[in-house]
């Protein structure tokens, strides 16, 4: 009996400690790789949210009638957006280019919203790994071409549901 543990012990072997010190080389390793991991997730996931943003910036801008105004609301998109996605950025930068509200009513005209948005990875402790990215998305949206746009002064349109009695009878 003693002989056959003696010759299966010989046969496999003893692994002399070899598992442990393969585990304190590898470890680190795939730490490293999670956490290249982890980065790579966060700033995919934040490209989306700042491709979104300047999405809903460009379609909250064409739906005003005056540039101010467009301003204004895609500053509110951008915001609402990225606060949704659980995005916070460093630093950012918002263009809205409101060029297309000089065209005149029956002329295509468009409002781009530019973002710059720098995202934060220091907290990932990864040897190599930049402290930040900066993140930039742009989308162009269309003005309604027969649309009336404000030159300045104040709507004068008075709601659909006010004017439905106008010509009812009473």
């Amino acid at each position: 009996m003693i002989r056959r543990r003696e010759l299966l012990r010989r046969l496999v072997g003893s692994d002399g400690g070899s598992y442990a010190l393969e585990t304190a080389v590898l470890a680190p390793v795939l730490i490293v790789i999670l956490g290249l991991m982890i980065a790579f997730g966060r700033v995919t996931d934040a490209e989306g949210a700042v491709d979104s943003a300047a999405h809903a910036a460009a379609r909250a801008a064409s739906l005003e009638r005056d540039a101010a105004s467009a301003r204004s609301r895609a500053q509110d998109a951008v915001i609402r957006s990225l606060d949704g996605e659980g995005i916070t950025c460093r630093t950012s930068n918002v263009s809205i280019n409101t060029g297309g509200y000089a065209a005149g009513v029956g002329e295509a005209a468009t409002v781009t919203a530019t973002i710059s948005c720098t995202a934060n990875l220091s907290d990932i402790a990864v040897p190599g790994l930049p402290g930040s990215k900066t993140l930039t998305a742009s989308w162009t949206s269309p003005i309604d071409t027969y649309r009336s746009r404000a030159l300045g002064f104040a709507d004068s349109e008075v709601p659909w549901s006010a004017n439905r009695s106008a010509g009812a009878e009473q």
